[in-house]
Formats: structure tokens, C-alpha cells, sequence
């Protein structure tokens, strides 16, 4: 089936699109709320980490269930639907190559769901500090 807009419009309406969501925002700032401190988005990094602690070599990706082809939640558009499949799977395989690029260099990566996020808010910022808590024990007591 034929794309229903033109290259131009199709062109602007992905410009359009954020890199960073709101959600990401509100979890960033619950974090350094409670006195996290982190980059967001480093380009310099591999992957684009949403959250990294260098640190600690902790890197978390907060992950849109359209974008990354959430199992639950993604709904693939009826229109160009070779185009997005091969996007989305593409951006899976991107998902795996960035986790074990990270894991291979010894490094701490969480991954965590849109749906997860809008469903429980203080709960996944609480599974995200967790993370943060027990990586920094571990880094406490077994330097690298």
C-alpha cells in the first residue's frame, strides 16, 4: 500500500518528531530530584544513552514502544508497511548491537518500556534508582 503523504510532508513530519519525549524529561528530573547526577544523551557515547553515570559505567535507555518494537504495545502503521518493518526491525537489531557493545566493555545497561513508565510512573524511577544503588555498591566494594 502506498505511503497517504507526500515526500515533503512525510520528511517534515519525522523532523518533527523529538529525540527526547517528555516521559524521558520527568524521569530525569525525579532523578536528579532525589539527587542522582548523570548525562542525558551524550552523542560522544555509543548508542546515545538516555541516562549514563560514566562513573559507575551505568548507561539506561528508555525505550518507546513504537520506536523500539515493544512486544506489548507496537501497532505497525497499515500505510508502507515494507518500510516500517524493515525500520523497526532494524532499530531492534541497533537495540542489541548498543547492549552488547556496552555488556562486552563491561559496562552496567537497563533498559526500561514507555508502558512501563505510564503505568507505574514511581515505580520504574524506583527500578531505575535500584539499578543505580546496586551498581554503585558493587562498584564500591569491587573497584574495576
Amino acid at each position: 500500500m502506498a505511503d497517504n503523504m507526500s515526500k515533503e510532508k512525510r520528511s517534515k513530519t519525522m523532523k518533527s518528531i523529538r529525540s527526547q519525549s517528555e516521559l524521558e524529561n520527568r524521569i530525569t528530573k525525579e532523578l536528579w530530584r532525589r539527587g542522582y547526577r548523570f548525562r542525558k544523551n551524550v552523542n560522544s557515547m555509543f548508542g546515545k544513552p538516555d541516562i549514563s553515570i560514566q562513573k559507575y559505567k551505568i548507561v539506561i535507555f528508555i525505550d518507546s514502544c513504537f520506536w523500539h518494537a515493544c512486544p506489548l504495545h507496537c501497532n505497525q502503521p497499515k500505510s508502507n508497511q515494507e518500510y516500517w518493518k524493515k525500520k523497526l526491525l532494524r532499530n531492534q537489531q541497533r537495540d542489541k548491537e548498543v547492549n552488547d557493545y556496552y555488556n562486552s566493555h563491561g559496562w552496567n545497561v537497563k533498559r526500561i518500556w514507555e508502558h512501563e513508565i505510564k503505568k507505574d510512573f514511581y515505580g520504574a524511577v524506583d527500578e531505575i534508582a535500584d539499578f543505580i544503588e546496586i551498581i554503585k555498591k558493587n562498584f564500591v566494594n569491587h573497584p574495576r
